[in-house]
């Protein structure tokens, strides 16, 4: 049954839906999180150590973090995969010439597609940047976000990565969430309007959101 499910398009896009979804709420949650870098070095800190302590005595330290880690690699995984696919059995249902010269594939399509690679290759510098240390640009503190964000945004690069990466996020946030909403039913003719008001606020709140990080240090206002 769930194989069965899996191999239907409508299958596949289900779980882009929901995938999509849960991406979302954490992405929600991350900016407002990242908006604490306001406050300065002492209250982002704490925020930092509180997320590696939630759930406890329960939970050991950092468990809860690795939980939602491991959740959202099997959103982005699934998200990837199924976007893959049905983009491949798309391809394969189209005539392979055209009487005319015409693009394959709708600007909305495109920019999904090449958002989702940014992103995915995104993600990855990320966190070796910022969670690992691993490509961080100075001297990288366990347990001293602040100063690793200011020293990832001290970098052009830094700035340039993750400033494009924010736009591709708004653009896949703009063109997704209102698709998602008609895979998952909650679209008709007469909330069409609304849903896309909403993606499009939506898409414009995280970007700027997540784009004030880097213009708050480059501008000295985090520092």
């Amino acid at each position: 049954m769930a194989r069965t499910f899996w191999d239907s398009t409508v299958g596949k896009k289900t779980v882009m839906a929901v995938s999509g979804v849960i991406m979302l709420l954490y992405l929600v949650v991350h900016v407002y999180g990242n908006m604490k870098i306001f406050f300065g070095p002492d209250d982002f800190n704490a925020y930092g150590h509180w997320l590696r302590t939630v759930g406890e005595p329960f939970m050991h330290y950092g468990w809860t973090l690795w939980v939602i880690r491991v959740v959202l690699l099997v959103a982005v995984i699934a998200h990837a995969v199924s976007a893959y696919q049905l983009s491949r059995r798309d391809i394969k249902a189209r005539p392979s010439r055209y009487a005319h010269s015409k693009p394959r594939a709708s600007y909305a399509t495109r920019t999904m597609r090449w958002g989702g690679i940014i992103l995915a290759l995104f993600i990855v510098w990320h966190v070796l940047d910022l969670t690992t240390g691993h490509v961080h640009s100075g001297g990288f503190q366990e347990g001293r976000p602040y100063e690793n964000v200011v020293d990832t945004f001290s970098t052009w690069y830094g700035n340039v990565i993750y400033i494009v990466a924010m736009l591709a996020v708004g653009l896949h946030i703009r063109h997704g969430f209102w698709s998602a909403a008609q895979t998952l039913g909650v679209g008709s003719r007469t909330r069409d309007r609304a849903l896309k008001t909403t993606a499009n606020v939506l898409a414009l709140l995280l970007t700027a959101g997540f784009v004030a990080v880097p213009v708050g240090v480059m501008t000295g206002l985090v520092s």
